[in-house]
């Protein structure tokens, strides 16, 4: 009988944005991530009469499920298994914490169907697979923190793990700026940024920002890997800002959540902030600073809503 595979988000501090191939989703850059406790996605797949998708218990149609069901096809062909599959997800990524689920979903949906279909598959295989239907998924497949070397074909591009049990004091405080779907969407908004003038640049700095953040978390050095996860952040959005056309995922409440941490850590209040494609800000800092932090960015905003995590753990089969 299959088992329900749980599957937990990161967020990258080492920023992926831009696809070499489309297809296989191989990404330009390699990419730095931390895995969440507070988010994460429960998948089961069985036998079916014909293929269909539920969502939170909802059936789901159209291009979500046809993502689905084309990703299934795919990795029925990868390894030679037919059938017509039931998948059954439950999210766990609430909208209020303005994080893509798709990285816990598809890593979640890798681990079912390696397990519907008996695979024994690695771990790093199983990323491969995640990868396939979901870049950041390909980071998911492990806790803590995990690296998804960009490598240049399916066989080289995978993510693994780099600490799973980290001895470090890091937070994330998720900060909902907008609950809305955004109008440019993270494929689009790859593509647009390559013709920044400053996109090569973004290219040529990776392996020395990931080498960068590998050492600071070898060395517990929370200081270092906020500043160079805020810098990243600033960076991959400097390319929208001078992309041609430009444009912005940001708001006023972007600008004004991004001076807000600046503000704190003048005061004293050490924390950093990193942003995705979106407007909503994850701010990183410390466990003894979290509450203080949190009260001063629910004082500075109306019905803001944050939720707090710590590290998550790798992909597990549950009972």
């Amino acid at each position: 009988m299959s088992k329900t595979a749980r599957a937990h988000t990161n967020i990258a501090l080492i920023k992926y944005w831009g696809k070499k191939d489309a297809k296989l989703r191989l990404p330009l850059m390699s990419s730095l991530s931390m895995t969440l406790d507070a988010f994460y996605s429960d998948t089961k797949i069985s036998d079916s009469e014909q293929m269909s998708f539920k969502l939170n218990g909802q059936a789901v149609s159209g291009p979500a499920a046809d993502r689905v069901f084309a990703y299934l096809r795919a990795m029925q062909d990868r390894f030679e298994v037919k059938g017509n599959l039931a998948v059954e997800s439950v999210n766990q990524v609430p909208t209020a914490a303005g994080l893509a689920s798709s990285s816990s979903a598809f890593a979640s949906m890798a681990a079912a169907f390696a397990d519907h279909y008996q695979l024994g598959v690695d771990r790093r295989e199983l990323s491969r697979m995640a990868r396939m239907g979901s870049g950041s998924a390909s980071r998911s497949v492990f806790g803590g923190f995990s690296v998804w070397q960009k490598g240049d074909s399916d066989q080289t591009s995978y993510a693994y793990p780099l600490d799973e049990e980290p001895d470090m004091d890091l937070r994330l405080l998720a900060v909902e700026i907008n609950d809305q779907e955004k109008k440019i969407s993270s494929t689009k908004g790859m593509e647009m940024s390559k013709s920044s003038p400053f996109y090569q640049v973004w290219l040529d700095r990776n392996d020395s920002e990931i080498k960068e953040m590998e050492e600071a978390i070898k060395q517990a050095d929370f200081s270092k890997l906020g500043s160079l996860a805020e810098l990243n952040a600033s960076e991959m959005h400097a390319l929208t800002f001078t992309a041609v056309p430009g444009f912005t995922y940001f708001e006023p409440n972007t600008i004004k959540a991004i001076k807000l941490v600046q503000d704190l850590r003048q005061q004293g209040l050490e924390c950093y902030y990193t942003i995705d494609a979106g407007p909503n800000v994850k701010v990183l800092c410390q466990g003894q600073n979290s509450k203080d932090i949190i009260n001063c960015f629910e004082s500075s905003f109306d019905r803001v809503k944050i939720i707090e995590a710590g590290f998550g753990p790798a992909v597990t089969l549950l009972d």
